[in-house]
């Protein structure tokens, strides 16, 4: 069946949608120890998903350093306390790493943030904007673009959450490693889609309007 896309999507759609969460293994790293052994574990996956978070501020002019990298396969992902261990010299050899593809999306964002924290010359990462774009889509966040691909809900609710807290709580946990592993199922559809050419696309330009692309 054809898939259809959407160059917008409404975000008003988003909350009638099913919810889908990260079902696999969860696993916080908060030494260097634990750094290292997750980093040898992952450099030996085929591909990896990435994000980051940040503890927000609520204070004009105050921008708080990247809390939490989390790196995911499609079944373990790993959350990097980097607000407890900062970035070690295993997570750097984990980003600089030009072997494995780490897909993201914004990274540029991500290695601003990570770049506060530590210089480092990224390996090799695939940034899914790029990639969706030559689909037609526009609406990037994570969000919409898995509601648009999958038809699915990702939950932001524990977005703006105290990521530096002694103890990350089950839903900060669950919501951290289903932003990255989405960035995986993200990519392997694009490469179906890319390959099958089996979608067509919807533009609308305004919300309230479309029409199929000719």
């Amino acid at each position: 069946m054809t898939k259809i896309l959407y160059n917008k999507f409404d975000k008003k759609q988003i909350s009638s949608l099913p919810k889908v969460e990260f079902q696999g293994r969860i696993v916080v790293v908060t030494n260097r120890e634990e750094a290292k052994k997750a980093v040898d574990y992952l450099l030996d996956c085929k591909l990896l998903g990435i994000d980051t978070e940040t503890r927000p501020s609520f204070k004009r002019g105050r921008n708080n350093m990247v809390s939490l990298l989390q790196v995911a396969t499609l079944d373990i992902c790993f959350l990097f306390r980097l607000n407890l261990t900062g970035i070690t010299p295993d997570i750097i050899r984990l980003l600089e790493d030009t072997s494995i593809p780490k897909v993201g999306l914004s990274l540029h964002d991500d290695f601003l943030s990570l770049h506060r924290r530590a210089q480092f010359e990224p390996g090799y990462f695939i940034d899914l904007q790029d990639y969706f774009k030559e689909l037609g889509v526009e609406d990037m966040s994570l969000q919409k673009l898995y509601a648009n691909i999958f038809g699915q809900k990702i939950s932001k609710a524990q977005q703006l959450s105290n990521w530096e807290i002694d103890v990350l709580n089950e839903k900060q946990k669950l919501y951290a490693a289903t932003d990255a592993w989405a960035c995986i199922m993200l990519y392997n559809e694009y490469l179906h889609l890319k390959e099958s050419c089996d979608y067509s696309l919807v533009r609308r330009e305004e919300l309230g309007q479309e029409a199929p692309e000719e």
